[in-house]
């Protein structure tokens, strides 16, 4: 009868968690700069101390290659992806590659910020728009930069190296009142395109060209560390990126993955979002410093299906204008 007991005693003791020991495991792939992404992960085990995070961080094109293999093997790792832009997980959406959560944060973001089937949700706003060196008049909207007045005045990063572009690229073409008339108005302007958003805030800030095209942290960051530059949210709109997470279709920690995209779209989630400067994708929340209040941005009408679907075609015309840097 001792034995008995024993042997209960000791069956039930396998059961219990082990004091420390996560009950739960969830894998994350991010593009987030690896500071942020520690700090998404601390904070999430933090609001759920039986979740343990195992994450890979790397840029979104290496990481896509990576998942790529892994799907061509039959053995997908992550369970949900943080990743740059919209148009990579349209693109695995509509490959089946996710699967639908609704969440219940959902209500608190504006439609455009998510995918209306749940299968993706933005988590960050990081717009594009005008910095100019504050030696010369500040512009008010994207017509300015096509104005002859301001010919080889002008630098922006190429679509053909930063995915930013490239969605500043189809906003502005799919846009009615600026197509690719703009774009061909500024190549007729000599506009500078080339490299990413670094290199185009180093030529304004240097003064070497005046007006630049930037992501908004970057010009505003260095306003505030001193750089000759100021950041405008042009009158028609801004571009935007949104960092947004989802859930591959064959996760195997479902239920952490629900937690974290909750999490992450919830109020304490987007707080750490503010924290790390970037402006926050809820409705409800305060800008960083240096930003405008969030009814002053103006966000244009951006569709990842019409992006994803014209992104060569759409190089390759921004190729024949400005040439193949």
């Amino acid at each position: 009868m001792r034995n008995v007991l024993l042997a209960a005693v000791a069956s039930a003791a396998m059961m219990l968690p082990v004091v420390g020991q996560a009950a739960e495991k969830l894998v994350l792939y991010t593009s987030q700069p690896n500071k942020d992404a520690q700090a998404t992960v601390d904070a999430f085990m933090a609001a759920n101390p039986d979740i343990e995070v195992e994450w890979v961080r790397d840029g979104t094109t290496k990481l896509l290659a990576k998942l790529r293999a892994e799907i061509a093997a039959g053995d997908p790792r992550p369970d949900v992806l943080l990743i740059a832009d919209t148009v990579t997980l349209e693109g695995l959406k509509q490959e089946g590659q996710l699967q639908a959560y609704k969440s219940g944060e959902a209500s608190a973001y504006e439609d455009g910020l998510y995918d209306g089937e749940g299968y993706y949700y933005s988590t960050k706003l990081i717009t594009s728009g005008i910095v100019y060196n504050t030696a010369v008049k500040a512009p008010t909207s994207w017509k300015d930069l096509a104005d002859p007045a301001v010919k080889n005045q002008i630098a922006m990063p190429s679509p053909l190296y930063s995915g930013a572009a490239l969605i500043h690229l189809s906003t502005l073409t799919e846009n009615k009142d600026l197509g690719w008339d703009y774009y061909q108005a500024l190549a007729a302007n000599e506009a500078r395109a080339k490299g990413g958003n670094g290199g185009t805030f180093k030529a304004v800030a240097s003064g070497e060209k005046p007006y630049g095209v930037v992501v908004d942290f970057l010009a505003i960051r260095g306003k505030a560390d001193g750089s000759p530059v100021d950041f405008v949210f042009p009158s028609e709109g801004v571009t935007y990126v949104t960092e947004p997470v989802a859930i591959m279709k064959d996760a195997k920690n479902v239920d952490a993955a629900h937690k974290f995209v909750d999490f992450l779209l919830s109020e304490k989630g987007q707080e750490l979002v503010l924290d790390m400067g970037y402006i926050p994708a809820r409705n409800d929340m305060a800008l960083p410093a240096g930003f405008p209040v969030r009814s002053e941005i103006k966000l244009m009408d951006f569709n990842p299906a019409i992006a994803l679907e014209q992104a060569e075609a759409n190089k390759q015309k921004f190729a024949d204008m400005f040439g193949a840097e």
